[in-house]
């Protein structure tokens, strides 16, 4: 399965609550932090709900 590489490149202080807990779920705590996920369709889902605030990579 294909991964990602996600990362958060902006704040979440005037985000709306559910777009917080997203971040939350995909295990983003603080700016300029990294995380991998398998890129199942919950994932990119997630991401594609806070994708302003986040950069997204593709590897192998």
């Amino acid at each position: 399965m294909a991964k990602i590489i996600v990362k958060q490149v902006r704040s979440q202080i005037n985000c709306p609550l559910t777009q917080k807990r997203t971040l939350e779920a995909l295990g983003l705590k603080r700016l300029g932090q990294v995380v991998e996920h398998d890129a199942n369709s919950a994932i990119l889902g997630m991401v594609n709900k806070v994708k302003h605030l986040v950069s997204v990579e593709e590897t192998k």
